[in-house]
């Protein structure tokens, strides 16, 4: 369970980075026609799809920055939390197996 929630800590910060590279990607004006540019681009739009909407000011780079920056900051506590509790879990599971052995 400790690999397990490793992984889910890896991704998490995956998915937050695209994300705030998705950010600066229009903050920035980079050239969305550059291939890599247009993944980063997709993948931080797909991402940030259930957040479409959420805050609503004026201009487009208003409005990614604070939903895409909302998506980033609610899958960073999420993959935190869900990662803790997959830690705790293992190391519940290891007392367990010690407390059995008379190792504890």
């Amino acid at each position: 369970m400790l690999m397990l929630a490793r992984l889910v800590k890896f991704v998490a910060g995956v998915v937050v980075a695209l994300l705030v590279v998705g950010i600066l990607v229009h903050v920035l004006g980079a050239n969305t026609s550059n291939g890599l540019v247009n993944a980063v681009d997709d993948a931080a739009r797909w991402l940030a799809t259930p957040f479409k909407g959420v805050f609503t000011p004026e201009g487009k780079d208003a409005r990614i920055v604070l939903n895409w920056g909302l998506a980033a900051v609610v899958y960073s506590i999420v993959g935190g939390v869900i990662a803790n509790l997959l830690f705790r879990a293992s190391l519940d599971r290891e007392a367990r197996w010690r407390s059995r052995r008379g190792l504890a």
